[in-house]
């Protein structure tokens, strides 16, 4: 194995470099001690952060669970709240930034240098300074909203800039958009919550005024005129990865980001007539933005939901409006993981459960609680139940359970540690029996398996652009390979990871970066995908750079918390 000497001066440049590795020649033992390595010590000053709060001080008349003592007696209530793998502050991703001549880019993939200089003309600036990146650059397409800078576009191409030491420009994007929540907004004279974070905001030039305003949308223009529910979380996750890769809290500590965080937990956490914790959404709310027949409770927003929870338990101060927010944040998130661990997961046991059960069950010793009919259980996944494996299922709800796999919501469940470790393990064990399904020959389907005929027809309501295996309807998209290679990396498979960058390689530049590919193996470049799509480049340059510098996954990686993990008590039925 190759080895690595750096001199690093005092503001943290790289000085010189003996040889370079990259993720691809690193031998599995090797990469499970890279992950466990210390952070290198970079001479740079930095304020506290977050996650290196004690863990007492989020802790304090929070829960009816007991606080541990460690052997020093330091409290560790909440322990492993954070993850474990300890990232310096405004590290560059192995010692490689797009000015560097010998850098990353050029040692690993050509590739990676083309998504750099594509990544950099997408920058939006706004009075001078990078704000965000637009959608697409693809000329060749009428622009719609691909001109825009959307909320969870914005998300991978932030984390490569964080990776690349280059924080400023995500820092602006909070700020900017955080001052957009305080709009008031209005669609069809109905106002919106007020802590609603916009989909996407588009600068406005005014050549003869010499001005620059912001637009935002909403919802108000979006298919379908629904306001993201997914924006705000979005929000908070890259809140806590800015804190996590900086080392500095004052931008989270900041009065407008308390609130910020505040208007959105109160959207969310609000009691009404629901008995779930989960929290119920409209179609198109989220990345699938259309009709999809995920209303409901769909895995993506509740994965989404649990993990800005945890982040926001980090980032929330201990003032006494904060306080407040931790304790309910504390309870939410007890019921939710059991809500979810017991009736999202979906195995072999569990899917025979289903198959036996009685209907029309009432009272507290009801075993199919939902009263799902097992006649509704769909043909295709009696074959695509693996003996070993399993997945959080789509949606459930009353006489409902979407038994379809969706990709974002079950690696965001890793990522969030929402997944226990046995379930994570068999999220992968799921994914890696099932590739070519799942993979087959660009990485990686938002969602399977595709509706058809009358069922699509129904469903989605006869939308075009979501036909069989295309678009949001079992299509590929590229922008999914740095979640998958955040679990790879996670529930140590980085080879997992590898064979799927690999994939993409082999297509991704050559094709023009697209959006999205069709077909159930993902061999045709989408029908109406456009080109040159921003987080298609900038999702490849994450996992590029978090299989090269593990350490990367701390941003976006949550620790299991083992003291606030529910006691399960079920029937002999519900098993895990």
């Amino acid at each position: 194995m190759s080895t690595l000497s750096v001199d690093v001066t005092q503001n943290g440049s790289v000085k010189s470099m003996e040889s370079l590795c990259s993720a691809a020649e690193i031998e599995e033992s090797d990469f499970l001690r890279l992950l466990e390595r210390p952070p290198r010590p970079l001479n740079i000053e930095r304020h506290r952060s977050c996650d290196e709060r004690s863990l007492s001080e989020l802790s304090i008349g929070l829960s009816p669970y007991p606080t541990f003592r460690n052997a020093d007696n330091s409290s560790r209530f909440m322990d492993h709240l954070d993850v474990v793998f300890p990232l310096s502050p405004g590290r560059r991703s192995g010692f490689n930034t797009p000015r560097s001549q010998n850098g990353f880019e050029t040692q690993t993939h050509p590739m990676v240098a083309d998504a750099w200089e594509a990544l950099r003309r997408s920058l939006v600036y706004f009075r001078g300074l990078p704000v965000g990146t637009i959608a697409a650059l693809d000329s060749s397409e009428e622009n719609l909203n691909y001109d825009q800078v959307f909320v969870r576009d914005f998300v991978p191409s932030a984390l490569a800039f964080l990776m690349n030491g280059e924080p400023e420009i995500v820092k602006n994007f909070i700020l900017k958009t955080l001052r957009l929540q305080s709009w008031e907004k209005k669609i069809d004279r109905f106002q919106l919550g007020e802590g609603v974070m916009p989909a996407s905001f588009k600068v406005l030039h005014d050549p003869v005024r010499n001005t620059e305003t912001l637009m935002a949308d909403f919802g108000e223009s979006a298919i379908g005129r629904v306001a993201p529910v997914d924006s705000g979380f979005w929000w908070i996750i890259l809140l806590r990865a800015y804190t996590r890769s900086t080392g500095d809290s004052s931008l989270a500590e900041r009065p407008e980001c308390q609130k910020g965080m505040r208007l959105i937990l109160s959207l969310c956490l609000s009691e009404g007539f629901d008995t779930f914790p989960t929290l119920l959404c409209a179609d198109g709310c989220s990345m699938i933005d259309r009709r999809m027949g995920v209303y409901g409770y769909p895995i993506e927003i509740q994965a989404l939901f649990f993990m800005a929870l945890r982040c926001a338990l980090l980032l929330l101060k201990q003032d006494a409006e904060g306080k407040e927010f931790v304790e309910r944040i504390a309870k939410r998130l007890h019921a939710l993981s059991y809500h979810m661990r017991s009736y999202f997961w979906l195995d072999l046991k569990q899917l025979n459960d289903i198959y036996r059960y009685k209907t029309e069950e009432y009272s507290h010793t009801a075993v199919n609680k939902f009263n799902v009919i097992p006649d509704s259980l769909p043909e295709w996944i009696f074959d695509f139940m693996p003996t070993h494996g399993g997945y959080f299922i789509g949606n459930v709800g009353p006489s409902n359970m979407d038994f379809r796999w969706f990709c974002l919501g079950n690696c965001i469940a890793i990522l969030s540690s929402l997944a226990t470790p046995e379930q994570s393990t068999a999220i992968m064990d799921l994914i890696e029996s099932r590739w070519e399904e799942l993979v087959g020959e660009m990485p990686l389907k938002v969602c399977y398996p595709a509706l058809e005929s009358h069922e699509w027809r129904i469903i989605t309501g006869c939308d075009p652009k979501n036909t069989r295996w295309s678009y949001h309807n079992g299509g590929s998209w590229p922008v999914l390979l740095w979640l998958l290679t955040a679990a790879c990396i996670k529930t140590g498979r980085p080879q997992t990871a590898r064979r799927a960058i690999e994939l993409a390689e082999t297509r991704l530049l050559k094709d023009g970066w697209p959006e999205y590919y069709d077909g159930k193996l993902g061999r045709y470049i989408g029908k109406q995908a456009r080109k040159l799509q921003t987080w298609s480049i900038a999702g490849y340059l994450v996992a590029k750079m978090m299989l090269e510098d593990p350490s990367h996954l701390g941003m976006v990686s949550l620790e299991e918390d083992k003291q606030t993990k529910p006691v399960m008590k079920r029937s002999s039925s519900w098993t895990f």
